[in-house]
């Protein structure tokens, strides 16, 4: 399959690029600038939060979790959905002022949730992820993209869910805020392995000719159905032996999908075996959630393998590969891009596998792996604050 780009210019856009500043000419630009910046932060937003010195009226250990998903990884799939779907329908998506005040607005959220405004936080924090539907939902209908109406359904199902995190902590009704935060991670895997599923065995045939990365329909089939699986026992609290034996079966089948995509093959190839590694990290998620269920490992091991090898890999691998493709450069890593790629492994592997090794570890850990992915983030922010600001190399628009 022929690698296509996220965007192809409109039949109202011009052939030139705009010259200058170019932040706001296509959604990747800022979302993956500005969500990678906060992430670099975030681990020194956290500390400070946890000490008391920001007041917010999330707790520490919810706000690392509500920032971590509905902060950072929501901004990477806008960033992803707006690029990406203007190249699948050929239609315009949000660009320069209607970009701005999208972008203000998750900033909003970021802000508010560190103050005692609680209505305002949960209205601002919900509002984003319905403005990017509408976004990508318009471009869809006109262009009858029926294959990609689901995206707009999972925005508006975030919505949702920040909502119910919201109003489960102000005791609006008997559910645990962390349920929320829970079912947000399964909508998260949902379109991790969805997205995954289809670009990277392209991107490895495209990348590494002869590789013969292959999508066998009934790994397919298993493998999302089995996260969906996931989503509807953890929404209906279903007994955890259940979750355990879903959770475990689910690692199976993507551990076969992973296999079909022949991993082995990419080692010489940065831009590709980063994605497989930050797949192989689903794997290991749902492995170690099937454990924690039957009561075999207690923490947040699991979690934060999901959080910092699979969607930390993913999100920088993506944000890298389609950052250069869409600014006109050469699809091969540098040595910064190496950087960031080993740096993220490492604070998975530290984070998930330190604690698990020895309690004793678990404090160093946590602190080495925050300062590992600190400067994942950091280097991405130095090596694309220029790429992302300044207009394609080649002159097309975007």
């Amino acid at each position: 399959m022929k690698e296509l780009p996220l965007h192809q210019p409109t039949p109202t856009e011009s052939p030139v690029a705009s010259a200058g500043f170019a932040l706001w000419n296509l959604g990747f630009r800022p979302f993956y600038l500005l969500a990678s910046l906060f992430s670099a932060l975030s681990v020194l937003l956290w500390a400070a939060q946890f000490s008391g010195l920001i007041p917010g009226y999330l707790p520490s250990p919810l706000w690392h979790g509500h920032e971590m998903i509905f902060g950072y990884t929501t901004a990477v799939v806008a960033g992803f959905l707006l690029t990406a779907v203007r190249a699948w329908t050929n239609q315009p998506t949000p660009s320069g002022v209607s970009l701005m005040a999208l972008a203000a607005l998750w900033v909003g959220g970021r802000i508010l949730v560190l103050t005692p405004w609680f209505l305002a936080a949960t209205l601002v924090n919900a509002a984003f992820p319905v403005a990017v539907a509408v976004a990508i939902a318009i471009p869809l209908l006109r262009a009858r993209n029926t294959r990609n109406y689901f995206f707009v359904g999972l925005m508006v199902l975030m919505s949702a869910l920040i909502v119910t995190v919201h109003l489960a902590l102000w005791g609006s009704f008997e559910l645990s805020p962390l349920l929320g935060l829970q079912l947000a991670l399964d909508v998260i895997l949902f379109i991790m392995v969805v997205i995954g599923g289809r670009v990277i065995p392209m991107f490895t045939n495209n990348g590494i000719p002869g590789t013969n990365a292959t999508r066998y329909p009934l790994a397919e089939r298993l493998a999302l159905g089995t996260v969906i699986l996931l989503f509807a026992s953890d929404l209906l609290q279903l007994p955890q032996t259940v979750i355990a034996m879903v959770a475990l079966i689910s690692a199976l089948a993507h551990g076969w999908r992973l296999y079909l995509w022949k991993s082995w093959r990419t080692l010489a190839t940065p831009l590709v075996w980063v994605l497989h590694a930050a797949y192989a990290w689903i794997v290991v998620y749902l492995f170690l959630r099937g454990l924690t269920a039957m009561d075999l490992l207690s923490g947040s091991f699991a979690a934060h393998a999901l959080t910092v090898g699979a969607i930390g890999g993913m999100t920088l691998g993506m944000m890298t590969r389609t950052a250069r493709g869409h600014t006109g450069r050469p699809l091969v890593a540098d040595c910064f891009e190496i950087a960031m790629f080993l740096l993220i492994q490492a604070a998975a592997i530290i984070r998930v596998f330190g604690g698990i090794a020895s309690a004793s570890l678990y404090m160093a850990s946590i602190g080495l792996s925050g300062l590992l992915w600190v400067g994942a983030f950091g280097l991405y922010v130095v090596r694309y604050w220029p790429v992302l600001t300044r207009p394609r190399l080649d002159g097309k628009p975007g």
